[in-house]
């Protein structure tokens, strides 16, 4: 079977342009804190989403919805509303982290497919086998601190579909279990869905070079010339010991191109775009890559060069982060 490819859209426009540059599947949110992507000017209404879902239909293609935040104590509402509305539109899978939610989901819409999101930050046997169990999850979204051979052995004893991240972000390594911003902005990534907001970050001209901050924190320096990332606090450069540097994770994005045939090998079922917070065509020529990328593996031909998307990554740089980690 070939790896589905599962493509992200953080507007109308990008989910067209995901479905046209041969997504099989899109996974887009509602605008409001109910998906962790909750950003001004992204995400879908209701009628947009509908819309969204018979296009994709249309085509031939599946459309995902990311109910993936964890809802206030007493006020789980609106998520439940997000879940109602997305089996009204016709959704294909819901995507969720909160036992709740699944467990409203599975007995309220029992038909409906449930993935369990890379926020639930499930990564062993023992955790995913709980949720499959009890929730009846068809399809768990791996976190990115896995190398092949983990994820291989994981398949192996669970049988269950798995997604895995392929291109984007890396991110700090602890989906579903990250506070920094919230520390500096008062808003937060895992209930309100807004890490390191657009309205908190300003670049600041001293000179010499150009500040990132984040709350009226700095969080980097970069020289005349040198790209300068968007400012989130996992992948701040600060000083210790009198020296500046990334003391959690790098601005490089995950690129995993090169890796098809192995995921392939290891039971992967599909494979994750990361950036709805993108643009369209950041969306077009990802997707386009990755969709040559997995039709030349099918036709059993070699990828050949000129694979990278350095040029749309993060910072300019790639990486295979866990996949080919070689510490323990």
């Amino acid at each position: 079977m070939s790896l589905e490819l599962v493509c992200p859209a953080g507007t109308p426009a990008a989910l067209r342009a995901a479905i046209d540059a041969g997504a099989d599947t899109v996974y887009c949110g509602y605008r409001d804190v109910t998906n962790a992507r909750n950003y001004p000017g992204l995400n879908f209404d209701q009628k947009e989403i509908t819309e969204g879902i018979a296009y994709a239909h249309k085509h031939g293609r599946k459309v995902l919805v990311a109910v993936n935040t964890f809802p206030a104590a007493g006020n789980a509402d609106p998520w439940r509303r997000a879940i109602d509305n997305a089996a009204d539109a016709g959704a294909d899978a819901v995507i969720l982290a909160d036992i709740g939610l699944l467990d409203y989901a599975m007995n309220r819409h029992p038909r409906l497919r449930r993935h369990l999101s890379v926020q639930a930050s499930a990564s062993n046997d023992l955790s995913i086998s709980f949720y499959r169990d009890r929730f009846g999850i068809s399809r768990v979204v791996l976190p990115r601190i896995l190398s092949v051979e983990q994820i291989a052995l994981l398949i192996e004893r669970l049988g269950i579909e798995t997604e895995v991240f392929a291109f984007g972000s890396v991110g700090p390594m602890s989906e579903g279990r990250c506070f920094l911003s919230s520390y500096i902005t008062g808003l937060s990534p895992t209930s309100e869905g807004a890490c390191a907001p657009a309205s908190h970050v300003v670049y600041q001209d001293d000179g010499d070079g150009v500040r990132s901050c984040l709350g009226g924190v700095t969080l980097n320096r970069f020289c005349r010339g040198e790209p300068a990332a968007y400012p989130t606090p996992c992948k701040g450069r600060y000083v210790t010991q009198g020296r500046a540097s990334y003391l959690f994770e790098e601005p490089v994005a995950l690129n995993a191109i090169d890796m098809l045939a192995d995921l392939k090998a290891a039971g992967v079922t599909a494979l994750k775009i990361e950036g709805r917070q993108r643009s369209r065509a950041y969306v077009s020529e990802v997707v386009s890559r990755f969709r040559q990328a997995i039709d030349a593996l099918e036709r059993g031909e070699a990828l050949g060069a000129g694979h990278s998307l350095a040029a749309v990554a993060e910072g300019g740089r790639e990486t295979h982060g866990a996949y080919r980690k070689g510490w323990r």
